[in-house]
């Protein structure tokens, strides 16, 4: 029984044994080191009862199951592979783990308590003055300081991570590794930054200090469009509007084809209005009419249409279409029409602007006519109300002028100037009181003007001279837009006016009393002048051309006072055709104008430069001029050509900052052939680009300012914009 008692207790023994055993086991494989495993292993072996240094009585099976329940706190706590042991950064009290059960193996524990006892010896031999607290501290340090650089370089054999690369805390990483690492960071940090700051300063580089090609300007839309046959130097009917809806005013021309259809009603011609896209100058729309289109306008403002209404006015219809498409919408017939359509305040309550239009019978010479036509329905307002007009000459007006007190009157005449209220026309010509408070309203500064002739006429200028040209002080008017807008027409009805009467005479006229402010006299004018700031002083001054004896003479006169500001002398190019003025961005105004060679030297240049012989054998070449302020003894030549231009327009494009200059030319030919009408576009920045420049006459006496150079004078046309007016 005994010998059964002592083999079953045995038994227990190596079952409790190889519990342990296995628990030793499975710390080898997550990672234990070769030292804790022979502790366990020897601890495992041990009889009961057998006490260690410093556990006491051991029991296997208890330490088997502690050793079970915090087998994952054993494994965090007593590894030096997590940086914490004796002395480590937890302080002393981590050391302290020694005694309990999760602190080393006994085995290991004496090895270790022997070699801190040799240690100590050695320390009290070399700091025999120092307290043991602080031999421990330095002792302690110098230890782990050894261990940890003895575990990076088996670490770094290994091809594994050094100190800082482990999982330990940072805290115990040394100053040498910290700068290590600082100055590997700022190495990576320079090397992002250098390449990002150096492509900055590259592309900085590109931007301002390298110029834009010369090429980029000259790839503007350009076009020419051959349309119709040419109808001598009568200019036709021309006007922009922007139809298509892309911002960019298009070019709607009155055009004249012949046919050999003998049988039309028309006779040999074909009369229609065509609208040309101004990017591109394909046909956007053609209306065919059944007579010659004098005038084209656009712009009327009608509620119930989604698009402006534009006007094709012939000499007895005027008709009403849709600005986009060319639709059909009204027309109203009339006798004899001599003048466009003057847009008018609302007179019929419709909340659409009407119009007035003068018709001149032409057997009746004397008999001018006013006639009203409602612009929402395109009917007659009324009847035709005639006034029978003492002068002869060119028709002047009519023209819509609003005064000061907020009054409406019609200004026209021929040969003299009249004025006459619009609620007397509206009244005479429909037999009722004006409804519209508009028509309500009368002036009682030019009420009295009337009175003072006892007439129903009031005076504006009537004189032994006849009246040429009376045009409103307003920049932009004409230049062939044409345009119905109430907001464009708002400040021409305001304006003072500019009188050109005895074709030589040019004065000014006051809009309150009608008085000359200042008067000019001049060479024979033969075109209606074109108005621009030559000078800063806010006051729009006057460019006008004359011709006679073989030359053209072009001048500027000063609005404040009709003093000259620039002068300038052409061989004459035979044409009458009114300048263009452009807005730029300088303030100032461009003045574009026909001309040929300039005369830099009257000495040197002879009449029979233009004599009739000459010219029919060798065509005339003539040159489309610049002309602007800052230099004003140099013009810049854009284009040249041998045709004969009959009108011109210009059409602004506000994003890119530039102006197309729009002509209408005609094709010399043969005698036996029609001569071919030519629209052309032409983009004025790009022909800058291009531009020759051509130096008038220069003095050179001194005290003078040195002229220009070449140089300056590039740089600056090249810089200059344009914008509306």
């Amino acid at each position: 029984m005994q010998l059964g008692r002592r083999s079953s207790n045995l038994m227990s023994n190596w079952t409790r044994s190889s519990a342990l055993l296995h628990v030793a086991v499975s710390r080898i494989n997550r990672g234990s080191i070769r030292g804790e495993m022979a502790a366990a292993l020897s601890r495992a072996l041990k009889l009961p009862g057998k006490k260690g240094s410093e556990l006491g009585e051991y029991d296997p099976l208890t330490q088997a199951d502690s050793e079970d329940e915090s087998e994952e706190d054993d494994l965090v706590l007593n590894y030096p592979r997590n940086g914490l042991g004796r002395d480590s950064c937890l302080g002393t009290g981590s050391s302290k783990l020694r005694g309990g059960r999760s602190g080393r193996l006994v085995g290991a524990e004496d090895e270790g308590q022997e070699d801190e006892e040799e240690e100590e010896d050695e320390w009290r031999e070399r700091l025999p003055n120092k307290s043991r607290q602080d031999r421990d501290d330095m002792k302690g340090m110098q230890y782990w300081n050894h261990r940890d650089s003895g575990r990076d370089r088996m670490r770094e054999d290994r091809g594994g991570p050094g100190t800082l690369g482990g999982a330990g805390l940072g805290g115990c990483s040394s100053d040498v590794e910290e700068k290590r690492m600082r100055m590997k960071n700022a190495i990576r940090t320079a090397f992002f930054l250098v390449p990002v700051v150096c492509a900055t300063l590259l592309v900085l580089l590109c931007a301002f200090l390298i110029p834009c090609q010369k090429g980029g300007l000259g790839n503007r839309p350009q076009w020419e469009r051959e349309l119709g046959d040419a109808g001598g130097v009568t200019p036709p009917a021309l006007a922009l509007w922007d139809v298509d809806g892309d911002s960019v005013e298009d070019v709607l021309l009155g055009v004249t084809e012949c046919t050999n259809d003998t049988h039309s009603t028309q006779g040999n011609k074909i009369y229609s209005a065509v609208a040309l896209s101004a990017v591109s100058g394909q046909v956007l729309w053609r209306n065919v009419m059944r007579e010659s289109v004098m005038y084209i306008q656009c712009g009327l403002q009608d509620n119930s249409q989604p698009s402006p209404v534009c006007l094709l006015i012939g000499k007895s219809i005027l008709m009403a279409v849709d600005g986009a498409t060319g639709s059909h919408l009204g027309s109203v017939l009339l006798k004899n029409i001599e003048s466009q359509a003057v847009l008018l305040p609302d007179l019929d309550n419709d909340s659409v602007p009407d119009l007035l239009v003068a018709t001149l019978p032409a057997n009746e010479a004397l008999d001018l006519s006013l006639t009203l036509i409602s612009g929402g329905t395109r009917t007659k307002l009324g009847h035709p109300v005639p006034f029978n007009l003492t002068g002869q000459g060119k028709l002047i007006g009519p023209l819509l002028h609003e005064t000061q007190q907020g009054a409406y009157y019609i200004l026209f005449g021929l040969g003299n100037v009249e004025a006459i209220s619009l609620s007397d026309i509206y009244s005479r010509a429909t037999g009722k009181p004006p409804i519209t408070q508009p028509l309500t309203r009368k002036d009682s500064g030019w009420e009295e003007l009337r009175k003072s002739n006892s007439s129903s006429f009031i005076h504006i200028y009537r004189g032994s001279e006849r009246a040429e040209f009376l045009v409103p002080l307003v920049a932009g008017f004409g230049n062939n837009h044409n345009s119905l807008d109430t907001v464009s027409n708002l400040n021409s009805t305001k304006s003072e006016w500019v009188l050109v009467y005895g074709s030589s005479k040019l004065s000014v006229l006051r809009q309150t009393d009608m008085h000359k402010k200042w008067t000019s006299k001049s060479p024979p004018i033969h075109s209606q002048p074109a108005l621009g700031h030559f000078n800063d002083d806010g006051v729009l001054d006057l460019f006008f051309q004359h011709s006679a004896n073989g030359t053209m003479k072009a001048q500027v006169i000063d609005g404040v006072d009709g003093h000259s500001l620039w002068t300038a002398e052409f061989v004459c190019p035979r044409l009458v055709l009114e300048a263009s003025v452009i807005s730029t961005s300088t303030g100032l105004s461009a003045f574009v104008f026909w001309a040929s060679e300039p005369i830099k030297a009257q000495k040197n240049v002879t009449k029979a430069t233009v004599a009739p012989g000459v010219a029919a054998a060798e065509p005339l070449i003539r040159k489309l001029f610049l002309l602007h302020p800052v230099y004003p003894t140099i013009l810049l030549e854009l284009t040249s050509t041998t045709h004969t231009t009959v009108t011109s327009a210009v059409s602004y494009q506000e994003n890119q900052k530039d102006a197309s200059y729009i002509t209408v030319s005609s094709r010399p030919t043969p005698d036996s052939e029609p001569g071919a009408r030519i629209v052309k576009s032409m983009s004025l920045r790009a022909a800058i680009t291009k531009g020759q420049i051509v130096r008038l006459g220069e003095s050179n006496k001194s005290g003078e300012p040195v002229k220009p150079g070449v140089f300056e004078v590039n740089k600056f046309f090249r810089h200059l914009s344009f914008k509306n007016q």
